[in-house]
């Protein structure tokens, strides 16, 4: 089965949505997601979008804070463009009917009411937040505006498989250079694969943390798209730097459930269970450095020490406080027997965001003609080394507005694609060994926390690439010998994201922002500019 569309969105996070309602303006748009929308690392933020507000602010403070916590690699001309067009995105989102903290003093002037936090690596109170629940208050306004426009249309539980770039007749090696025209995908209620034609393809498909064994991030952030432009011949970068959020919450029964940088803003502590504060001695500005400082800070004690957690203390606030600023945060642990006004919450590091991906400009054009990437599949200069809180949502925002007049332009000339290659099974069968999947499944996110994680070695590095390797190799094998399913795709997808990050780590020898390498411990100018990912594309 065969749709049209003239632009096609993978992805309903903030990225996507806010991509499919700026392209809407001009074209008819799908906008397709693998699960549910509201499915995404967007509805799971806590913390909120950094934005200068303040009449005490300035533009070159957040920029000067950007550079500096991206560690040299940052783009100056990106981190200037995507700050100043902040308040822009934030006055936006307001129009749309988000709904934002506010103020006490409730100041005259839109954004003069707007409540505004401090997280690691701000120089300023600058964080706009509504709770500690804004993903999802922003997930909600751009779902409405999506769901009443009449020119989108959202496709649910649809994973995307590979892109489709022109075929005319060209050799494979020629139809690699011609533009993108859309996406295979797989209705996972059917098990059918349809043919989605676009004239301009959009990747917003978030991060990739479950290439890792502990991650804050949602079941869905398996880096499809990423791996998807990686097949497609589109170039990646940066894939070494993968931030850890230092602060998970530490329970048998909990998910993947964050604790927001947020708590610190407002004065938490981190304590080792004998009670005493130990940031001080990583860093000046203790729980308040950036996320690489803390996350290694807190690995380097549970090393040390031989414990499974520290604690994150937050009980100098009174119970009615922190039940009106972060309600969900108090609920959840409460839900485990933990009483935040009461006792410390135990905490442990996590993969949390992908600073690098498909190499990008800041208007998600990519070097392949048709294909637009936007939010965190993207590598656009911003982050650098090391992302600064609460400026991924500020990226995603900012690049799907830039992101369309270039796309307007493109679809003037841009022919609606004729035809595509049907979907050929050739002699694949179903699987009955759906275990040597999640046996794969496992071994891999394992061995990517093992040995490439928040540190990491050339020895642990050359162990992670010879086993990725092997099971690169046998993932590939089942993958044509069977029909596909969601899990199976993800699979591949995640074994090629953790051959990109081993890839990209081993280029780096060095220690700079997120990559940190025990065997050299220090930066090297000789490093100072972005890690590109192998060229030639798996099979």
């Amino acid at each position: 089965m065969t749709e049209r569309q003239d632009v096609l969105v993978l992805g309903s996070g903030a990225a996507g949505l806010a991509a499919a309602l700026e392209a809407a303006a001009f074209a008819e748009v799908t906008v397709l997601t693998k699960a549910q929308p509201d499915a995404s690392a967007t509805a799971w933020a806590q913390g909120g979008v950094a934005a200068v507000l303040d009449p005490g602010d300035t533009f070159d403070d957040h920029i000067a804070d950007t550079l500096r916590t991206g560690a040299g690699l940052c783009d100056p001309a990106v981190v200037e463009s995507i700050i100043t067009a902040g308040p822009g995105r934030i006055a936006a989102l307001r129009q749309l009917g988000a709904r934002f903290s506010e103020s006490e003093g409730n100041a005259s002037g839109m954004t003069a009411a707007l409540a505004l936090t401090r997280e690691g690596g701000h120089s300023a109170r600058r964080i706009v937040y509504m709770g500690d629940h804004t993903g999802q208050e922003i997930h909600r306004v751009l779902w409405d505006a999506v769901r009443a426009h009449p020119r989108i249309r959202l496709v649910s539980n649809v994973m995307a498989i590979d892109f489709i770039r022109a075929n005319d007749g060209r050799s494979a090696a020629r139809r690699m250079q011609g533009p993108v025209v859309g996406a295979y995908g797989l209705d996972e209620a059917s098990g059918t694969v349809r043919t989605y034609l676009a004239r301009a393809t959009v990747v917003a498909t978030g991060g990739a943390g479950k290439v890792y064994r502990y991650t804050s991030n949602p079941d869905v952030a398996t880096g499809d798209g990423i791996a998807m432009a990686h097949r497609a011949g589109a170039r990646i970068e940066n894939m070494e730097f993968f931030q850890f959020h230092p602060t998970c919450l530490y329970h048998p029964q909990a998910k993947n459930f964050l604790i927001s940088e947020a708590l610190r803003g407002e004065g938490a502590r981190l304590r080792l269970p004998s009670g005493e504060a130990f940031m001080e001695r990583y860093d000046a500005a203790a729980e308040l450095a950036p996320r690489d400082v803390v996350a290694r800070a807190i690995d380097s004690e549970l090393k040390r020490l031989g414990i499974d957690y520290v604690l994150l203390d937050i009980t100098h606030k009174p119970a009615s406080w922190l039940k009106a600023r972060f309600p969900t945060i108090y609920a959840r642990c409460l839900e485990f027997g933990i009483d935040i006004a009461r006792e410390p919450i135990p905490v442990v590091p996590a993969a949390h965001y992908l600073c690098g991906g498909i190499q990008s400009s800041v208007d998600g054009q990519t070097h392949v003609p048709g294909l637009w990437a936007i939010g965190e599949a993207a590598s656009t200069g911003l982050h650098g080394a090391n992302r600064l809180a609460s400026n991924s949502l500020l990226e995603g925002l900012v690049c799907a507005h830039l992101a369309r007049q270039p796309l307007q332009a493109w679809l003037r000339t841009a022919s609606q694609p004729r035809c595509a290659p049907p979907w050929d099974p050739g002699s694949a069968v179903a699987s009955d060994e759906a275990v040597i999947v999640h046996h794969n499944w496992d071994e891999l996110r394992l061995c990517m926390w093992n040995y490439v994680g928040i540190v990491r070695s050339a020895k642990r590095l050359e162990r992670a690439k010879r086993r990725i390797d092997m099971l690169e190799q046998e993932i590939r094998a089942y993958y044509w010998a069977h029909l596909v399913t969601r899990d199976l795709l993800e699979l591949r997808n995640i074994a090629l994201i953790a051959s990109l990050i081993v890839d990209c780590a081993a280029r780096r020898r060095e220690s700079r922002g997120l990559h940190y390498m025990a065997d050299h411990p220090l930066p090297d100018a000789a490093y100072a500019a972005p890690t590109q990912a192998r060229a030639t594309p798996d099979p």
